[in-house]
């Protein structure tokens, strides 16, 4: 399904220039970098108003929106003009990355030295009193090759960033009850410029009701059987499901307002399935693959997280509950002869009931896994029916494909301090043997990152999950937002503020 939700970086490089300096240095430099980045596929728009002064920073700005820009690269090819450059950050509406030139050659160091190494510094210090927000580089000094594979970094973080200031979080709940974990300030939302529409279920319940009969429902109906092929086990259950998903997508319409995007966190139990007739989980995940989150369980930092996530990678997230250990004999037994290098307490299963997107589950390649198909919701069939499933079905159920992954969370403490924790890892090609959207992660480290991470911080039990390596770029995007306390699995012998030395 195409990401119809998710903005792209549409760049724009400013060269700027002391005006004690060769002004044509940073312009043939900062030619040199546009040059290095189309020899890797990057588009980038070149101002040609080399900023000196205030007046050229409102000009290079201006030109930039003209040109469609939404994020900006200054470069330093001199030693830069603090206030201008700065300003351009200021002016412009959108991210902007910050970073210098290196000296080209032993050979030309009088006319040829720009001396950008010695005005970063300058650079940032000019930023920091002016409270403004930058990505700078984790070494920002370099040729134009190197200064084209720091903006091919800078990219995806540029995205998540346009993507948070442009997003709306439509939720609809409350809560479950005893699912305080899944507490939601909105304040820390204000703070990094997301807008929140809270409603009830009864909200979502009459606009799906008024969908009755909708003409669309029986081309999505067909759109679903197609996707899932033979995992479509309940035919009867699509116009019900597809009803739904119609209604979401309208909903978002007709109330994005100011915004551009969205993302969804709605109550999907325990009403909700004998009140609107299925299970929504594969609806969810149907809208995820498409770049449209819907957190369950009223999860609202949970679905500003698989936001974030699909901004950074441009591919379908999900959101599972870090939900049971690995048994010692299936360890032992299916594990350890294959992947020596992990312990058991660095494995888990991540779970849900039904939300990964159909296109991140295994695909039968392998007779020991359990391919995605249409199933009941086991855990509410007990608690709500009694013989045959009927509207606890919905789920979208079978092995997380295995493959790299990043597990991940933006949240809020209950006095509205951000905090946030990355781990990179993957899912291993091992059967569950159990039901859901369920998978067995492995992540270096995992006992002592659950304990001294997860658990001292009181991270509630959902986890955004990135299918690849990405916590570079979600780190530098937590960074930008001002989140301090960014956990992390510590490797063996470093430890934990928390962690007994003893032990």
């Amino acid at each position: 399904m195409q990401m119809n939700n998710i903005p792209d970086a549409k760049l724009g490089i400013i060269a700027v220039s002391r005006d004690c300096f060769i002004r044509t240095l940073s312009e043939r430099r900062r030619k040199a970098v546009v040059d290095a980045c189309k020899k890797i596929n990057i588009d980038i728009h070149e101002i040609t108003v080399t900023v000196e002064n205030e007046k050229d920073a409102v000009a290079a700005v201006e030109a930039a929106k003209q040109a469609g820009c939404n994020s900006l690269v200054v470069f330093l090819g001199n030693f830069g003009p603090e206030t201008p450059e700065t300003l351009i950050a200021k002016f412009f509406d959108g991210p902007c990355m910050f970073v210098s030139a290196a000296e080209e050659t032993g050979n030309d160091l009088i006319d040829g030295r720009g001396d950008a190494y010695c005005g970063m510094l300058n650079c940032s210090y000019n930023l920091g009193l002016r409270k403004l927000k930058a990505f700078i580089p984790e070494y920002p000094v370099g040729t134009a090759d190197d200064i084209a594979l720091m903006i091919r970094d800078y990219i995806p973080v540029a995205r998540a960033l346009i993507g948070l200031a442009g997003l709306k979080i439509i939720s609809f709940g409350p809560r479950p009850q005893d699912f305080f974990a899944c507490n939601a300030p909105i304040k820390a939302l204000y703070d990094i410029g997301v807008e929140i529409e809270e409603n009830s279920e009864l909200d979502l319940l009459v606009a799906y009701k008024k969908h009755a009969g909708d003409p669309r429902i029986q081309e999505v109906a067909d759109d679903m059987a197609k996707e899932l092929g033979m995992g479509n086990t309940y035919p009867d259950m699509l116009p019900r499901m597809a009803q739904f998903e119609i209604t979401l997508l309208d909903w978002a319409r007709d109330h994005l307002g100011s915004r551009k995007y969205v993302c969804f966190a709605d109550k999907c139990w325990p009403a909700f399935p004998e009140e609107f007739g299925f299970e929504p989980c594969y609806v969810n995940s149907r809208l995820a693959s498409r770049g449209i989150p819907v957190a369950c369980e009223v999860d609202i930092y949970g679905a500003l997280s698989e936001f974030i996530g699909a901004c950074v990678t441009k591919d379908a997230v999900t959101l599972l509950d870090i939900n049971n250990s690995v048994p010692a004999d299936m360890y032992e037994n299916d594990i350890k002869p294959r992947f020596p290098q992990y312990k058991l307490t660095d494995t888990f299963m991540g779970f849900h009931c039904g939300n990964t997107p159909f296109c991140k589950l295994n695909t039968c390649t392998d007779y020991n896994l359990q391919c995605g198909k249409i199933n009941y919701q086991i855990i509410q069939h007990r608690l709500l029916e009694t013989g045959e499933p009927d509207f606890t079905r919905g789920t979208l159920e079978g092995d997380i494909a295995a493959g790299p992954i990043t597990f991940y969370r933006l949240q809020t403490t209950p006095d509205t301090k951000l905090q946030a924790y990355i781990a990179e890892g993957e899912v291993l090609p091992v059967g569950t043997k159990s039901f859901g959207g369920i998978g067995i992660f492995a992540i270096n480290e995992m006992g002592r990152f659950y304990r001294h991470v997860l658990v001292a911080k009181r991270y509630p039990h959902h986890g955004a999950v990135a299918f690849g390596h990405y916590g570079k770029a979600l780190y530098d995007v937590f960074s930008i937002l001002g989140v301090e306390d960014i956990g992390y699995n510590q490797p063996k012998g470093v430890l934990y503020k928390t962690e007994n030395p003893f032990a």
